[in-house]
């Protein structure tokens, strides 16, 4: 496996995309959070994504990469957004996510808006199913693609989610980005093509589905989430079991809706 580069420094990715890793690793955060700068070549300032907690060796390593020009939020957890005000009144930037309160200075996002900034056009995806307020970014540089996924899409494993119809939306519509943009993720390495990632994902989804209603009959109608886990993630990890339950409970409410 590859090792996780160094926190605090800056590792290229594209030709306009950098990360610095966050020292905040954990079952949640994998490695740590991911805070993306993107800056076409020759532009002075930068796009700021998910500046992470409000860690200030973290965010003064960011500060000091390039002027910012923007800061933009995938979404409100903490591990993404904590530190966007700490940031944002340093480098004299405004902050922009689908979440109105998380705005500071500019307005929120909209769903199929493009903006352009650091010499980069960008194009905002609505992708609820992790949060509410989950976006993913479109990024086009001459013929290279990437979208931003924030957590709606990891480097490995899969996400925690809280809402499983608009997921499976979601990751239908990644499914239809174009062939080789790479997934550039809140947590975990970049991957090579977001349509193959999504794929899985829906797949997984789907057998867990299955899964879910298989130990229902078994349990009956009235199990809780924890007794469905206990069956379901059996071969998971038990410090893995509590979030396990947040995507259960949204599997079994997203049933009750079926029926």
């Amino acid at each position: 496996m590859t090792a996780h580069p160094a926190y605090g420094e800056l590792r290229a990715v594209t030709p306009v995309a950098s990360v610095v890793l966050e020292n905040n690793p954990g079952s949640m955060t994998l490695e740590g959070t991911n805070t993306w700068l993107l800056r076409a070549p020759g532009s002075e300032s930068a796009v700021v994504i998910d500046p992470g907690y409000e860690d200030e060796p973290h965010l003064t390593k960011v500060l000091e990469q390039a002027p910012i020009e923007l800061i933009v939020l995938s979404h409100r957890h903490a591990d993404h957004a904590q530190g966007a005000p700490w940031l944002a009144a340093r480098a004299n930037a405004p902050i922009r996510a689908l979440d109105a309160n998380l705005c500071q200075d500019a307005d929120p996002l909209t769903d199929g808006e493009t903006f352009d900034a650091a010499g980069l056009t960008f194009g905002v995806l609505h992708t609820p199913g992790h949060t509410e307020d989950s976006i993913c970014l479109r990024l086009t540089h001459n013929e290279s693609r990437s979208v931003l996924t924030g957590d709606s899409v990891l480097g490995r494993g899969t996400t925690v989610i809280s809402d499983l119809g608009p997921y499976l939306t979601t990751l239908r519509r990644l499914i239809e980005e174009p062939e080789g943009t790479t997934v550039l993720p809140g947590h975990g390495r970049e991957l090579p093509d977001v349509a193959t990632i999504a794929a899985e994902y829906l797949a997984h989804r789907e057998d867990r589905l299955n899964q879910v209603r298989d130990a229902l009959e078994q349990l009956g109608p009235d199990a809780t989430p924890r007794q469905i886990v206990e069956i379901v993630y059996a071969d998971v990890d038990k410090s893995l079991w509590s979030p396990a339950e947040w995507s259960v409970k949204a599997q079994l409410d997203y049933l009750r809706t079926q029926d």
